[in-house]
C-alpha cells in the first residue's frame, strides 16, 4: 500500500493548460475516485501518477518517495485500462503470467499467484481461452487479475467499465470494490460516471477544468456541495437550479422561487450573512421534493410535461413558473402529463449567481 501525495501539479499540452496546480492526498489503503466531465483533466492526472506523462510543474510522492520523474516500471503500480489491453494471442493463463515472466519471477511463484487471482476472480474455467472467446466482463476480470498478480503498492483504474453494458457495469463495479476491500490496496479510479464515483469511493475528488473543485467523503460532498458545478454534477436526476430571492418573516427565512415555491432555510443559512431580497440561485434535489396541497405554505405548482415511471419511483418533469423542474415521487402518486401538480421542497442549496459558490456557512 502507498499513500499518494500530489502537490501543485500542472500539465500543459501546447497552449492548453490541462491541470492547474492540483493538490491531492490519498491515504494508505483508500479507494480514491477522480470524477468529472470529459476534458476536466482526470485521465491526464492518472497518467501522471502512472508515469506515462511528465508533469510541467509540481511533485508526486508515493509514501515518502518522490516519483515525479520516475519511469513507470520503477513506480510499483498496476494499471487497468478501459480497453482491457490483453494480448490477443495469449491465453488467459499466459496473460495473467506475462508481466511476472518479464520480471523473471520464479515459475512456482507465478503459478501460485495466478492460482490466487484465478480463485479471487472466478476465472478457473477461462484459463485456456483466448481473449476473443471472452465476454466484455470476463476480459475486464482478466485485466484486473493481471494487475493483482503484480501485487503493486498502487492500483490505477482508467474508466474500466465504460465498454460494458449497464447491467454488467453494475456487477463489475461490485467486483472491483470487493476486490479492493479484500486486498486492502490503495486504488485511484477515474470515471465520468457519478454513480460509479459515489458507490466506489472512500475519497472523492470532483474535477472541473483542470482543478479539484471539491474533495471528501462521497456523501459529504453530495450533501454539502461547495459550488454550483459540484451540486449539478453529482446526483441523478440532476439537481434543479432556479432563480430565487431570499425572504424573512420573523425568525424564519426562505428562498422564494418561481411558481409560488418557497423553500425554508435551515439554521446554517440563518447564521450566514444574508440579506432579505438578495438574488440567489436555488438548488433543489428531486428527492427533496414532495407532493403538496394548494393550502401548504411554500407550495409551488409544477406543470407536468412527462412522467417517468421506473417501478420503485417516478420522476415528474415539467415547468415551475417557466423554469424546468424535476420531482421524484412514489409511483402511487397519481400524476399525469398535463396536470398542475402542487409540490413543496424540504431542503435548499443556495449559490451566488455570479460566482457559483455556495452561500452555506463553512
Amino acid at each position: 500500500m502507498s499513500r499518494v501525495s500530489v502537490h501543485s501539479l500542472s500539465k500543459r499540452f501546447g497552449e492548453t493548460e490541462v491541470l492547474k496546480g492540483i493538490d491531492i492526498e490519498v491515504p494508505n489503503g483508500a479507494f480514491a475516485v477522480l470524477v468529472g466531465p470529459s476534458g476536466c483533466g482526470k485521465s491526464t492526472l492518472l497518467r501522471l501518477l502512472a508515469g506515462l506523462e511528465q508533469a510541467d510543474a509540481g511533485t508526486i510522492h508515493f509514501d515518502e518517495r518522490d516519483v515525479t520523474r520516475l519511469e513507470p516500471r520503477g513506480r510499483d503500480i498496476a494499471m487497468v485500462f478501459q480497453s482491457y489491453a490483453l494480448y490477443p494471442h495469449l491465453t488467459v493463463r499466459d496473460n495473467l503470467a506475462f508481466g511476472l515472466r518479464l520480471r523473471k519471477t520464479d515459475e512456482a511463484e507465478i503459478a501460485r499467484r495466478v492460482a490466487e487471482a484465478t480463485e479471487m476472480l472466478g476465472l478457473g474455467a477461462l484459463l485456456d481461452r483466448l481473449p476473443r472467446a471472452l465476454s466484455g466482463g470476463q476480459r475486464q476480470r482478466v485485466a484486473m487479475g493481471r494487475a493483482i498478480v503484480r501485487r503493486p503498492s498502487l492500483f490505477l483504474f482508467d474508466e474500466p467499465l465504460s465498454n460494458l453494458d449497464a447491467a454488467l457495469r453494475a456487477q463489475v463495479r461490485v467486483d472491483i470494490r470487493s476486490l479492493h476491500d479484500r486486498l486492502e490496496a490503495t486504488s485511484v479510479y477515474v470515471t465520468h460516471d457519478q454513480v460509479e464515483a459515489m458507490t466506489l469511493a472512500d475519497a472523492l475528488f470532483v474535477m472541473n477544468k483542470g482543478v479539484v473543485e471539491q474533495s471528501g467523503a462521497p456523501l459529504d460532498v453530495y450533501a454539502r456541495p461547495r459550488t454550483k458545478f459540484v451540486a449539478g454534477f453529482l446526483g441523478s436526476p440532476a439537481i434543479n437550479f432556479i432563480d430565487a430571492e431570499l425572504a424573512r418573516e420573523g425568525d424564519s427565512w426562505s428562498a422564494r422561487g418561481p411558481g409560488g415555491l418557497a423553500v425554508p432555510l435551515d439554521r446554517d443559512f440563518q447564521r450566514a450573512s444574508l440579506e432579505p431580497g438578495r438574488k440567489v440561485t436555488l438548488g433543489v434535489r428531486p428527492h427533496d421534493v414532495e407532493p403538496a396541497t394548494d393550502s401548504d405554505a411554500g407550495a409551488g405548482v409544477l406543470e407536468v410535461s412527462l412522467v417517468e415511471a421506473l417501478g420503485a419511483e417516478s420522476y415528474v418533469h415539467g415547468k415551475l413558473g417557466g423554469a424546468r423542474f424535476v420531482a421524484r415521487v412514489d409511483p402511487e402518486v397519481g400524476v399525469c402529463k398535463g396536470d398542475r401538480f402542487p409540490v413543496k421542497a424540504r431542503q435548499a442549496h443556495l449559490f451566488d449567481p455570479a460566482t457559483g459558490r455556495s452561500l452555506a456557512p463553512a
